[in-house]
């Protein structure tokens, strides 16, 4: 979890810096930090590129700044309390001290009362300077009136005890909700600022007071996310481990109403416990997104939930990413079904062509701020609600759904919807059929922008498209037909040279391609393709395929099925061709013909590579999944006015380019034999091709992960 730190009690002098300014500088400081829009294939993107900062290097900038004086730390704060990855216990609970404060009701409603006096005094005291100046009249009884009129407006959204000093407060002071406390810090401290401006603008017109300041960072946070969190090895028993939780469903809702900005939220199998129908209700019916709830004969709107608390989430930000890989527990599911048949779904015995069906369709809640989903994994959930609550969703742009039980009418039902998706992932979602598939990917419009398209299946769980299926999908699917596509994985799938060389068309644009658990398809074909086809594919993944490795009928020795791939694959893929000239030597060297350099082998095959051959070392990860790497190419940075470079080995705006030449002592060269070395010994963010769909950045499949998140991408084999 990060902190902003203690400020230094003095500052040095008067800062000679405009707030703005320091603002901008904060924020330009921050946003170095951010993934570029083109992600990186490699695991060490810092060192391939010097136009992004590593995001701990951004930081700990941020983080020196807010500690050189109070204007520094009020500028950098908003930046550091922006993004939040909450990963022990012991940070937890310290970011709910800070988020919250403290536990005593009494406590807290004296410090807000405190805030509510000192911004009424700086009020009074601007009104009174502003007419001395003018030369109007000022006395103690027009502070009173104002102090009386800004009483007045704020006696609606806030407890008549927060509005009177502690000491002139009742010995017992009358609670007006038994159930939670007072309003939200940051409702109540922008009732406040509101209350006051009205005044002034009605009966003081030009004066204007500063908002409140509120200590509390929750209305910073735009991203909170329990990816790196663990309780392992604290050697707690497993009594406490289900009685005595640290991320409890009470704790996460509180946390929750404090951070009205929140766009991005991720959740783990960790913390899955935590994730009751009130939560749930938290993240969703936010912003626009509540309009009420359908009456079934039951009490109207809320069941729970009163006009303040409506109010309070319709001011929030609408959730616009949400992660929930690995999220599997009884409280998960349950609230979630809950949920769905609450908020999401039409009143079953109500005719939809009556007045009463057009009501319930037209209350139902919608998720409109939702752009990009993840349920990997979540095998626990029904088809039906993952359906519905899918469905709630019209702006998906990115969707992983592998490895839930999704069916085929899910499929049919987004193809009548008004989503539009980029990104989509159905690895080993057994329950599909290849019909369903062939038909979605030809007639939907759902799937005609798809830009990033896993279909991974393995040996026990295979791609479910035919011969013919496959055939159709790659001559009229839109997606396949338009050539844009960027990571394709159609591993276990029934290719064939036929379909590979004759019928799917060229994929220009492919960067990552997946052909794994195709025991019978030869390393020829393969080449052959994407020499001609697919020349810009960096990573391709060949894990349990073809004959000449190994995997065909007919045994081959670990020795031969190296020497093939060296000669089948790198040699006429990953060099420059041979050739002899007598005339001038041109400016432009030579390059290979594609820009393959990485390759993902079965733990077999990258067991009888050894140390690898010439620049190709293995890089294992830190699971079950390995990658024979050339690590003398990687991309770097594009000295300025550089022309030579040709345009093919560019990306977009020239501030990169491929290198296969890295020189021994280049620092991704270096980086990159440690990873070799390291012989599995390395984070969770170690790898390439991923498996699992990066949510809350959107970068999609291509997008780079650690934690959790990083396992299930790079180090699972399932």
């Amino acid at each position: 979890m990060s902190a902003t730190g203690c400020v230094p009690a003095s500052s040095s002098a008067t800062n000679p810096f405009p707030p703005e300014l320091l603002i901008s500088v904060c924020a330009h400081v921050y946003r170095a930090g951010i993934p570029p829009l083109e992600p990186s294939l490699d695991p060490l993107p810092a060192i391939a590129s010097f136009t992004n900062w590593p995001e701990h290097v951004a930081r700990k900038t941020l983080r020196s700044l807010s500690l050189t004086n109070r204007a520094w730390h009020e500028a950098a704060k908003p930046w550091l309390w922006r993004k939040v990855e909450v990963r022990l216990p012991g940070s937890w609970l310290s970011l709910i001290d800070t988020v919250l404060g403290v536990d005593d009701e009494e406590v807290a409603e004296e410090e807000v009362a405190l805030v509510v006096g000192q911004t009424i005094k700086e009020a009074e005291n601007a009104v009174l300077a502003t007419r001395i100046i003018l030369c109007e009249h000022a006395d103690p009884e027009c502070a009173e009136k104002l102090h009386q009129s800004i009483l007045a407006t704020l006696g609606g959204p806030i407890p008549p005890e927060l509005l009177s000093p502690p000491a002139s407060r009742e010995p017992s002071p009358r609670r007006i909700r038994a159930k939670s406390k007072s309003p939200v810090r940051w409702k109540l401290m922008r009732s406040i600022s509101d209350a006051v401006q009205t005044v002034l603008g009605r009966d003081e017109v030009g004066m204007y007071v500063p908002i409140p300041e509120d200590p509390r960072p929750g209305r910073y946070l735009r991203h909170l996310d329990f990816n790196h969190f663990r309780t392992i090895g604290m050697r707690r028993s497993v009594e406490e481990g289900l009685n005595s939780r640290f991320v409890t469903g009470g704790r996460l809702e509180a946390i929750l109403k404090e951070m009205p900005n929140l766009t991005a939220f991720g959740a783990t199998e960790y913390m899955d416990g935590a994730l009751t129908l009130p939560v749930l209700k938290e993240l969703f019916l936010r912003g626009s997104t509540l309009r009420g709830r359908r009456s079934r004969g039951h009490a109207p709107d809320f069941l729970d939930t009163d006009e303040e608390d409506k109010e309070r989430l319709r001011d929030c930000k609408e959730i616009e990413a949400a992660d929930f890989t690995g999220c599997v527990s009884a409280v998960f599911v349950r609230s979630l079904t809950e949920f769905v048949n609450t908020y999401l779904t039409f009143a079953p015995d109500v005719d939809a062509d009556s007045a009463a069906g057009r009501m319930s369709r037209d209350s139902t809640h919608v998720l409109h701020g939702l752009e990009r989903l993840g349920f990997y994994g979540a095998k626990s959930l029904a088809p039906s609600v993952l359906h519905q609550f899918i469905l709630a969703c019209p702006s998906l742009t990115h969707l992983d759904l592998s490895c839930t039980r999704i069916t085929p009418d899910l499929l049919t039902a987004l193809a009548g919807s008004t989503i539009r998706l980029h990104s989509l992932s159905l690895g080993r979602c057994v329950r599909l059929t290849g019909e369903s598939l062939r038909d979605f990917f030809i007639t939907a419009d759902a799937a005609r922008q798809i830009r990033e398209l896993s279909l991974y299946g393995d040996a026990t769980f295979p791609c479910p498209l035919s011969d013919g299926e496959l055939r159709d999908v790659f001559s009229r699917a839109p997606c396949i037909t338009s050539g844009k596509l960027r990571y394709l994985d159609l591993s276990s799938a029934r290719l064939t040279r036929e379909l590979l060389l004759d019928v799917l068309p060229a994929q220009p644009q492919l960067r990552c391609l997946g052909l794994s658990y195709i025991s019978y398809l030869p390393l020829d074909v393969i080449a052959e393709f994407l020499k001609t086809k697919t020349p810009q594919v960096e990573v391709l993944a060949l894990a349990s395929t073809s004959p000449e490795l190994g995997y065909g009928q007919v045994r081959v020795p670990p020795r031969a099925a190296s020497l093939a791939l060296h000669a089948k694959i790198i040699r006429p893929l990953c060099t420059v061709p041979v050739s002899f000239s007598l005339s001038a030597p041109v400016s432009v060297p030579a390059q290979p013909p594609t820009r393959l350099r990485v390759i993902e082998l079965s733990p077999t095959l990258l067991g009888g590579l050894g140390a690898g051959a010439g620049t190709w070392r293995v890089v294992k990860s830190k699971g079950g999944r390995g990658w024979y790497v050339d690590v003398a190419s990687g991309w770097v940075t594009t000295p300025p006015g550089l022309e030579s470079q040709p345009q093919h080995e560019r990306q977009s705006g020239g501030h990169m380019h491929l290198r296969r030449d890295l020189p021994v002592n280049h620092p991704l060269r270096v980086e990159m034999e440690r990873l070799s070395d390291a012989n599995g010994n390395v984070n969770s963010g170690v790898g390439w091709h991923a498996r699992k769909m990066e949510i809350l950045h959107g970068q999609g499949l291509l997008g780079r992960e650690d934690g959790l998140y990083g396992a299930v991408s790079f180090a699972y084999q399932g």
